[in-house]
This record gives structure tokens, C-alpha cells and sequence, in this order.
């Protein structure tokens, strides 16, 4: 039987491992096809930028690896609109236009309905 899991992404994408540590759990419970949701909040949202220049500050940009999220069946991407809002970022900002953009209710929601959460 397939568990629900949410993973919630909450850090930018450079300066530490967590962001990309949570792409890479998120590739790795997609691999053994359970049931994967993605929500990006906090500073999270800045990994969904647009035009990234990681090598300005000699980092990998991992921008390509959400690009190819549906190719590993992870289509249930959700993004905080609080945290858009309160970081300034618009719609056309975004890399992933696929997307749901949820309010608090509706990401109070998405929580109530999972088997499992894993913050990063």
C-alpha cells in the first residue's frame, strides 16, 4: 500500500546541503513509487528562481534537477503563497510552472492528509 509523503523544502539553495538534500530524498522515495508531494515555503521558494548564477559563488546550480521532477512521477509540487509574498516573488519568477500555489488553509490541508513529513 502507498504512503503519502510530503516533503516540505524550507532553506535556499546555496550556502548549506539541505536543499538539495531534500531534491535528493524527494528522487529517492519517487524511485520506490510512493505517493510523493513536494511543497516548497520559507526560503524554500528561492530554489524555484528563475536564471540562477550558482557559479558566481562557485556552487552547482541544481536548477535542472526540478526541471526533471516530473520525469521522476513527482507532479504534486506545491508552493507557499505566504512565503512568495513575504520574499516578493511573482509567478513569472518561477522556474516550475506547474506548480499549485496553495494559502495556509489549503497547506493546512495537504499536512492533515499525509502519512509522513519530512521538513528540510
Amino acid at each position: 500500500m502507498q504512503k503519502k509523503i510530503l516533503l516540505i523544502s524550507r532553506h535556499a539553495p546555496y550556502g548549506s546541503s539541505t536543499a538539495k538534500e531534500a531534491l535528493d530524498a524527494a528522487l529517492a522515495a519517487a524511485v520506490y513509487e510512493q505517493s510523493l508531494s513536494l511543497l516548497f515555503m520559507d526560503d524554500g521558494v528561492f530554489q524555484l528562481l528563475k536564471d540562477q548564477q550558482a557559479q558566481q559563488i562557485n556552487q552547482k546550480n541544481f536548477s535542472s534537477i526540478l526541471a526533471a521532477l516530473p520525469f521522476y512521477d513527482i507532479e504534486n509540487i506545491y508552493i507557499h503563497q505566504e512565503s512568495l509574498k513575504k520574499r516578493i516573488i511573482e509567478n513569472k519568477d518561477l522556474l516550475i510552472e506547474h506548480a499549485a500555489i496553495l494559502t495556509n488553509e489549503q497547506i493546512s490541508t495537504l499536512l492533515n492528509d499525509q502519512d509522513h513529513i519530512l521538513s528540510f
